[in-house]
């Protein structure tokens, strides 16, 4: 595993992989790695010849109330934990060399970037798409892996590569769970043990309504309903939002249709949990 700080290093590296035709597979990662973020390296070894991680905290997807310095760090840890999965590259970038001093350009992904998490937090995906988008540039992966956990970062990140032309594919690997069914998460770390307990009822809600839509029902709002009622009557959880809308753009639905993404922000205390279904509609 090669660990590289700049981007003038990094460039000279992937210049002579890609003349050697060799694939180049990308996770980009805000560090505090967990099996989510390895399953990630997983697929990416699967079907690349190198797997590049970069590990950078992005302080442009952080809201002025938001848990910017006291997001989990732990660059030793991670560094080992790659190193056993055999990745090849191991990125690391400053803040200067992302954003050099005087930035000023960013990149606006419009109405995916407003929906869901989005109306929370202003600004988020603005600094997720731009963020990525240089990475790309600096890595220029024949692929790039996201998890399907952050759905909205997925729709987002699709659109942007789409609409930009980027030579990319973006490939979606599965939400990885705990053994309860909590959806992994480096801000995990964050519950209380009340909370953590109490913290699988977002997936039973979204299982159980899964279930529901398999038998017949349709309506958002009733759906949406058996979500809240069953979240605040068996935990202490806050919920931010609940909804169903269309898989791609992100539209609500009235009436399930197609591809629908059930998505579900629930706060425990000040930490916020994000989860999520994917259901196909066949009639």
């Amino acid at each position: 595993m090669r660990v590289v700080k700049t981007v003038k290093q990094l460039r000279l590296i992937i210049d002579g992989l890609r003349r050697k035709g060799r694939t180049i597979g990308f996770i980009p990662t805000m560090g505090y790695l967990h099996e989510g973020h390895l399953s990630l390296v997983r697929r990416c070894r699967q079907e690349c010849d190198v797997t590049v991680v970069s590990i950078y905290v992005n302080p442009k997807q952080f809201g002025p109330h938001e848990d910017l310095q006291r997001y989990p760090r732990d660059i030793g840890r991670d560094s080992t934990m790659l190193k056993k999965e055999n990745i090849d590259i191991l990125f690391i970038p400053s803040d200067n060399a992302v954003y050099s001093s005087g930035y000023l350009t960013y990149i606006d992904v419009e109405n995916v970037s407003r929906a869901l998490c989005g109306a929370f937090r202003p600004g988020h995906f603005r600094g997720v798409a731009t963020v990525v988008a240089k990475l790309l540039n600096m890595v220029q992966p024949h692929a790039l892996y996201l998890g399907q956990k952050d759905a909205q970062q997925v729709a987002v990140l699709k659109r942007m590569a789409a609409d930009l032309n980027f030579p990319v594919a973006v490939r979606t690997v599965p939400t990885m769970r705990e053994a309860d069914g909590l959806a992994m998460s480096s801000r995990n770390v964050y519950l209380s043990a009340a909370h953590r307990a109490q913290a699988p009822v977002i997936y039973k809600s979204l299982v159980a309504v899964r279930r529901c839509i398999r038998q017949g029902e349709r309506r958002s709002a009733t759906l949406v309903a058996m979500i809240k009622r069953n979240i605040e009557s068996n935990s202490e959880g806050k919920i931010q939002y609940v909804a169903c809308v269309d898989a791609e753009s992100l539209e609500p639905l009235k009436t399930l249709r197609h591809r629908v993404l059930i998505a579900v922000a629930v706060f425990f205390g000040t930490t916020r949990l994000i989860d999520n279904v994917i259901v196909l509609i066949k009639n």
